[in-house]
C-alpha cells in the first residue's frame, strides 16, 4: 500500500471512509438547519442567537465545521493530485502541487480557527 505524506489520512480507503462520514455529517447539519428554520418561520436575530448559545448546538456546529474541513481537504487534495501533475504543468509540478495544497491548508486551518472563535465567543 501506498502511503503518501501529503495525505490526510494513511491511505485511500481511509480518505474515502473519512470523505463519506464527513458528508453524512454535513447532511445532518443541513437537514436539522433546514428543519429548524421551517419549523420556526418567526425566526429572528434573538431566537437564532438562543440557539447557538446551546452548548449542544455549539459542539454540534463544531463537529459539523471540522467534518466541513476534512471533506474539504480531501477534496482538494484529490483534486490536486489528479490534475496538477507534470504532463500539464511541466517539470515544476511538485512544488506548484505543494504550494497549491500549502495554501489550501492554510486557508482551511484559519477557516478552522476563524470557526471556532465565532462559536465559542460570548
Amino acid at each position: 500500500m501506498v502511503t503518501n505524506v501529503i495525505s490526510f489520512g494513511r491511505s485511500g480507503l481511509y480518505d474515502w471512509i473519512v470523505q463519506r462520514i464527513s458528508a453524512v455529517v454535513i447532511l445532518l447539519y443541513v437537514l436539522c438547519h433546514a428543519a429548524i428554520i421551517l419549523s420556526t418561520p418567526d425566526m429572528d436575530y434573538v431566537r437564532w442567537r438562543a440557539l447557538f448559545a446551546d452548548t449542544g448546538m455549539r459542539f454540534f456546529s463544531l463537529v459539523a465545521l471540522a467534518a466541513l474541513c476534512a471533506h474539504a481537504w480531501i477534496g482538494i487534495w484529490t483534486i490536486a493530485t489528479d490534475y496538477l501533475t507534470s504532463r500539464i504543468l511541466g517539470p515544476k509540478a511538485t512544488f506548484i502541487r505543494f504550494l497549491f495544497l500549502l495554501i489550501c491548508l492554510g486557508t482551511i486551518v484559519v477557516y478552522f480557527i476563524w470557526g471556532i472563535m465565532i462559536l465559542w465567543s460570548a
